[in-house]
């Protein structure tokens, strides 16, 4: 991914939080006929030192046979996004532009389709997106939920590398940074408005207390 250096996010701790806050990614894998790609949510977390991503496709779903044939993999999680007017500047002579956020993960996959290992990958995912339901799935029937099992496939990613963007005016003034976040949170769109939060949480658009 392109990134001119301010626009690039070194602290990987701040990388993953926005992965945990964007879980519905999109996988790309290289194929013969070319890239292949699913939206999904995945679920992010920590084994030891090593950050690893999972998931799970439908069987229908080629995507995992993909992952077998060839494990190196790309995640792209997508946060808030918006259309940068150029009236927000000071002089006249400039352009319009987007602001965004977005996290590139590459690593290697491996998948899985035993009941015990899918069940640890949806109790993860219910936990993550609608604890309660996991009261109700406990209750469906050993038949149902073993049909539903055996519809899916799951995936795991050991990460070997992220790149974090957030292009959010940082090559600006700080008087241009806060016309944009003013313009921006007046959205109601929530991926506009989320830009506006995403530069405030940057402390953008302020005067550092050290100038």
């Amino acid at each position: 991914m392109y990134i001119p250096e301010h626009f690039r996010v070194h602290d990987h701790a701040e990388a993953i939080a926005f992965m945990h806050a964007n879980p519905f990614a999109i996988l790309v894998s290289s194929t013969e006929d070319g890239p292949f790609a699913t939206h999904l949510p995945v679920f992010v977390s920590k084994a030891g030192d090593q950050l690893v991503i999972r998931g799970h496709v439908a069987k229908a779903n080629p995507h995992w046979r993909h992952l077998e044939q060839n494990s190196n993999s790309l995640t792209i999680f997508h946060g808030p996004h918006a259309y940068v007017s150029a009236s927000n500047y000071t002089t006249r002579e400039n352009v319009p532009t987007w602001n965004y956020g977005t996290v590139h993960v590459y690593g290697n996959a491996r998948t899985f389709a035993s009941p015990e290992d899918l069940q640890g990958i949806l109790h993860q995912l219910i936990g993550t997106f609608e604890p309660a339901y996991a009261e109700q799935w406990e209750s469906l029937s050993d038949a149902y939920r073993e049909r539903m099992l055996s519809h899916i496939v799951g995936f795991e990613i050991t990460v070997t590398k992220i790149e974090a963007k957030f292009k959010l005016s940082q090559n600006r003034t700080l008087e241009e940074q806060s016309n944009v976040i003013i313009s921006l949170e007046r959205a109601e769109d929530t991926a506009i408005s989320g830009v506006s939060r995403l530069m405030r949480e940057q402390k953008l658009g302020v005067k550092k207390e050290s100038e």
